[in-house]
């Protein structure tokens, strides 16, 4: 998988280019000649395309690329380039294809003659080839191929391999700018590809979605909870397209988890949580508020993403959670973007300002971390600015005079801008916080001192906003003001304090007019705002003291009226009108004192980042404050949720005569079914049956494992659901998190539903305390359908109990496996899996027969029908040590793999434990503790209440393994004590048994080659050269079947991957002179080598 993901759209070209420059480099002279003329450099390069050794070839597409790779055009060659498109060798063929996605866009033409060995290349058996040959395809925008690109594409979709489907969810969004007439056609290309299940195609279908169909949320519905699941498996880009296109989907489909009425006020700081506190008493007794149980989902599953290393995956998440989750949850994301700080500053840049968003409306949640908005000397002017701004935000009543101190370092700076913005935000913090006005204002009116003319002009600029608020108390402060006029040269500046003194001309009657005076000598040399507020200036002291000022202001007036700005010579003449009666002017003059000297009201300093929360975060549109194109607004939440039944998947049962009725919903009579099923007299029962199956135990581990899981058969059987949700949701406490971790594991028990219609499932709901792990108070009751949905087929089985059965009977006839009757007794429930179970080590093939449909459903490819998991025909005896009867303080504990399909989960690999007391006391409470990860799914085993000294007892695990042999880490816990413990399988323990025809074998064989195949030549040991040796050093190491096989010196065997069903094909072919070719073909690459790797010892040693 991780080679598919680096052949990408872009990673094979720059390996190629990799491979160019190495190349080019190596060739000394010869390359300095061929980047040093380009004439001898194309001659050479096609002569060396055009000859018959795929070695020169090669070598010409290396540099050809490399050239690309610098810049240089390449374009000339593409007829040369063009010609070996067809080459048989695989990696030609690649940088070929490189090179076309390059120029195919430029050379339209010349690409349309390749149109038939394109179309070739998209049935070649490699995936890579496919994958590239579609991408060629969909980059030569002629309209002519138009329908050739979109029989392509759905070729493509319905591909094996996901590399390939995802190839064409790229291609769709190229022919849709292509042709958009294709909308419809594309729109069920991208139905069906959202129903993919592969990490690989998630991200790439859901652009697609975007660009062609954002506004078709139906397709959404079906696919919600799969997405969810998958989003921490998708790559990173592919989890940013997901989360966003989620953020949209949730505002349209769930109802608002604010509460109503609640307003955050940015004075205090502690209004968000005091309006949620308030609103919570309000609504309760109206109507509490419940989270659906999906939208709980989205969130639950979004939050590990906080952790992520991408910090376009940290920013997305944070957005959701800010537009999604409730008040009190919001705080979890402060901690993931404050350390993004520590990103480049280009990150920094756009993560403040989101920050500087959000701290507006909710300050209280960055509070905390206010020291890492401090301001460094590295920082640049653009990042100062923002944490300035936020700073200011954070400011209340308890931090001011630590954020003023900081303030005062900051107005020092070399950084005129920054200096002059911080004095901004000491006005804004002087405005929002009163306790701290006239503090500011000293400090104001002392840099009004500064020799800085920058300093000094925005003081200027911000004392006069502040003096609007309560001019009364301060006109000393603009007295001084007007000493320093001479000496201040910035226009706004000066500007400012011209219309302080107009404004409050009464209050400084003698220093005004003498102002107006010298204004009047430098009137012709200011700038138009200086000039501007000089002829206000003359209107107001003309209409206080005409007495003094009249002449003057005539003669600012007449200077008005001939200068050379137009917006000058109109408010000349405009003022002249207003305040000089004439005939003219008529009625205007009487109002002139009114209009000139209103009452203005103070101006309100506000953050710039006001406004931008209509736009989403994280967005360019956000960034920019301003709609870019492409924006799609968030949507308000509906008041009334829709229906949430549209996310549940439905079923479609092969067999109608008892299929369960997904749509109908029964809740009534569920806890009383659940509480009569866990009495105490089973409970009993299933204690003595595990006592019995300890007693024999001695004889045969797999034996007595057989017994004890056959005797509490009906409770593990309908505890099934319980323990697959309790496993899911990783401990979940309150309520909400309980029924939505029940819908996040709907999908599971969908598919098991789908795939295994002879196993069902028993209802989960109810249990009385806790369920069987010991986690915990399991949820009574829930809305979510996934509830519903194991009520219905609980209700359609009950009702029709005998038509199973028969096909039971059935399914056990045609199987010629001989049976051993069993002593064990049925309980209570008449089991559709239950089968009676032989008493040597190998389980029955009832019980693995009826897990057939569930492995087969977890296949990621079409397969045959006439492929059957089977039993194992070896039973492998290798037993681990899980625990030392030192470290564990007398309790030991020994483990081994039954290799039996696991009861509880087909996904999970069966785990046996022996538990035995050393002490010489008895050990009580013996239970499993804290898994790690959380998220590890882990059948537990029902608490031992007591083990005496000297005894032992053995006990069954399911451990959800997923495909990896990565150790599963847990805690075995006594009353007293807690032992950390893991258990790590061999990669042969993670495969189930498959029968198939060899006819089968050779087919599926063929889709698994290239990279799928893994292989390596061996000398076998003479004592291994047989079937039988064979057969048996293979399955003492791997849990696969052997496939009949019609050649003596071809050994076959077959496997399916426990957790996703992916085939496992292991081949041995016996060469001469004791080698042999031993194959492996599966898309677990990984997994692969591995079994390779364990394979190869056993068969080359005697």
């Amino acid at each position: 998988m991780s080679t598919i993901a680096l052949y990408n759209d872009q990673g094979g070209a720059e390996a190629a280019m990799e491979a160019g420059q190495e190349n080019s480099s190596s060739t000394g002279g010869a390359a300095f000649g061929l980047f040093s003329s380009d004439f001898k450099k194309n001659e050479d390069l096609k002569e060396m395309l055009e000859s018959n050794k795929e070695s020169l070839k090669l070598e010409a597409m290396k540099r050809v690329v490399g050239l690309i790779s610098k810049g240089k055009n390449a374009s000339e060659l593409f007829p040369a380039v063009v010609k070996n498109v067809a080459s048989k060798n695989i990696e030609l063929k690649k940088l070929v294809y490189v090179y076309l996605v390059r120029y195919a866009e430029e050379q339209q033409d010349l690409a349309l003659l390749s149109i038939s060995t394109f179309q070739r290349a998209l049935k070649d058996p490699n995936q890579f080839i496919r994958g590239s040959a579609l991408r060629v395809l969909s980059s030569i925008r002629v309209p002519i191929i138009v329908p050739i690109m979109m029989l392509a594409i759905k070729e493509a979709a319905a591909d094996l391999s996901p590399y390939v489907r995802k190839t064409s969810a790229h291609a769709i969004q190229k022919l849709y700018s292509l042709d958009p007439e294709q909308k419809e056609q594309l729109i069920e290309v991208i139905e069906k590809l959202l129903k993919d299940k592969s990490t690989l195609v998630a991200g790439s279908v859901v652009m697609a979605f975007e660009e062609v169909c954002p506004d078709r949320i139906d397709l959404i519905h079906k696919n919600y909870r799969k997405l969810c699941n998958l989003l921490v498996d998708v790559e990173e880009w592919g989890q940013v397209v997901i989360i966003s296109m989620l953020t949209r989907y949730a505002r349209t489909q769930f109802t608002s988890p604010w509460k109503e009425g609640a307003t955050f006020d940015e004075n205090n700081d502690k209004a968000f949580y005091d309006s949620d506190s308030e609103d919570k008493r309000d609504t309760t007794e109206a109507k509490p508020y419940t989270m659906d149980p999906d939208h709980r989902l989205l969130l639950r599953n979004t939050k590990p993403l906080l952790q992520s290393r991408n910090t376009a995956v940290v920013m997305c998440v944070a957005q959701l959670y800010w537009h999604l989750a409730p008040m009190q949850e919001v705080n979890i994301i402060t901690k993931s973007l404050v350390r993004l700080l520590r990103s480049h500053r280009e990150v920094q840049y756009i993560v403040l300002q989101n920050i500087a968003t959000m701290s507006i409306q909710r300050k209280g949640i960055f509070e905390p971390y206010m020291k890492s908005f401090y301001v460094r000397s590295t920082d640049a002017t653009h990042i100062k600015t923002l944490k300035l701004e936020i700073l200011t935000n954070l400011a209340n009543e308890a931090n001011i005079s630590t954020i003023l101190r900081e303030f005062q370092t900051y107005v020092k700076s070399q950084d005129k801008a920054f200096a002059a913005a911080t004095i901004q935000a000491i006005g804004r913090c002087a405005t929002n916080i009163t306790d701290v006005t006239d503090t500011c204002l000293s400090g104001l009116v002392l840099l009004l001192s500064n020799r800085d003319e920058t300093v000094v002009a925005e003081s200027v600029v911000v004392i006069k906003k502040l003096l609007q608020t309560q001019p009364t108390q301060h006109s000393e402060i603009i007295k001084h003001m007007a000493k320093l006029f001479d000496n201040i040269t910035v226009s706004m500046a000066r500007a400012s304090i011209l219309w302080l003194m107009g404004e409050y001309c009464d209050r400084v009657p003698k220093i005004a007019p003498d102002v107006l005076r010298k204004m009047a000598k430098t009137f012709t040399a200011e700038e138009d705002i200086v000039k501007l507020q000089t002829v206000n200036l003359a209107a107001k002291l003309y209409l206080t003291n005409s007495k003094q000022t009249k002449l003057l202001t005539q003669y600012i007036l007449n200077l008005g009226k001939y200068d050379q700005s137009y917006d000058i010579r109109d408010r000349t003449r405009f003022i002249r009108q207003l305040i000089v009666p004439n005939e003219k002017s008529g009625a205007l003059n009487k109002y002139a004192r009114r209009i000139l000297l209103a009452p203005k009201p103070a101006p309100v300093l506000e953050s710039s980042f006001k406004d931008r929360d209509r736009f989403q975060l994280g967005t360019l549109s956000h960034s920019l404050n301003t709609k870019a194109a492409g924006y799609q607004e968030l949507s308000d939440w509906p008041a009334v949720a829709p229906d949430q039944s549209v996310r549940n998947v439905e079923v479609i049962e092969p067999v109608q005569e008892w299929a369960p009725s997904v749509g109908k919903t029964k809740k009534s009579g569920k806890p009383k079914s659940a509480d009569k099923f866990y009495s105490d007299d089973e409970e009993e029962k299933k204690e003595e049956g595990s006592e019995s199956s300890k007693d024999s135990s001695s004889s045969s581990s797999s034996s007595s494992s057989s017994s004890e899981e056959s005797g509490s058969e009906s409770e593990e059987e309908s505890s099934e659901e319980s323990e697959k949700t309790s496993s899911d949701s990783g401990k979940s406490s309150s309520g909400s998190e309980k029924s939505s971790s029940e819908s996040e594991s709907e999908p599971k028990k969908k598919k098991k539903t789908k795939k295994a219609p002879q196993k069902k499932s028993k209802p989960p709901a109810a249990f009385s305390d806790s369920d069987e792990n010991g986690n915990g108070p399991v949820a009574q009751a829930s809305s979510s359908s996934a509830e519903s949905s194991s009520g219905s087929e609980t209700d359609s089985e009950d009702s029709d109990p005998p038509a199973t059965p028969q096909k039971k009977k059935k399914d056990v006839k045609s199987k010629p496996k001989a049976e051993v009757k069993s002593k064990v007794e049925v309980p209570l429930l008449d089991l559709v899996d239950f089968s009676p179970a032989p008493t040597n080590a190998p389980p029955s093939s009832v019980i693995s027969s009826s897990l057939i449909s569930d492995l087969e459903g977890l296949s990621l490819s079409n397969i045959s029908s006439t492929m059957q998991v089977t039993t194992p025909s070896f039973g492998p005896v290798k037993t681990y040590e899980l625990l030392h009867h030192m470290t564990g303080k007398g309790l030991s504990a020994k483990y081994h793999f039954p290799r039996q399909p696991c009861l509880y989960e087909p996904s999970m690999v069966a785990v046996q434990v022996i538990l035995t007391n050393g002490s010489d006391h008895s050990l009580e409470e013996i239970h499993i503790g804290e898994r790690s990860p959380a998220a590890l799914n882990i059948h537990c085993f029902n608490t031992i209440e007591r083990l005496e000294p000297e005894a032992s007892v053995t006990v069954s695990m399911g451990i959800d393994f997923s495909d990896s042999t990565q150790a599963a880490h847990f805690q075995l816990c006594t009353k007293e004590d807690q032992f950390s413990v893991s258990i790590q399988p061999a990669v042969g323990e993670l495969l189930m048994p498959s029968s198939m025809t060899e006819q089968d074998y050779s087919k599926e064989q063929g889709k698994l080659l290239g990279m799928n195949e893994t292989s390596a030549t061996i000398t076998m040991a003479t004592a291994n050269t047989s079937r039988l040796a064979i057969s048996k050093q293979v399955l003492s190491v791997c849990n696969v079947g052997e496939v009949p096989s019609s050649q003596n010196t071809v050994h076959r065997f077959a496997g399916r991957t426990v957790s996703s069903g992916a085939l496992v094909l292991v081949c041995l072919e016996l060469k001469e002179s004791s080698t042999a070719l031993l194959t492996i073909n599966t898309e677990k690459s990984v997994m692969a080598s591995m079994l390779l790797r364990d394979l190869k010892q056993p068969l080359v040693q005697a």
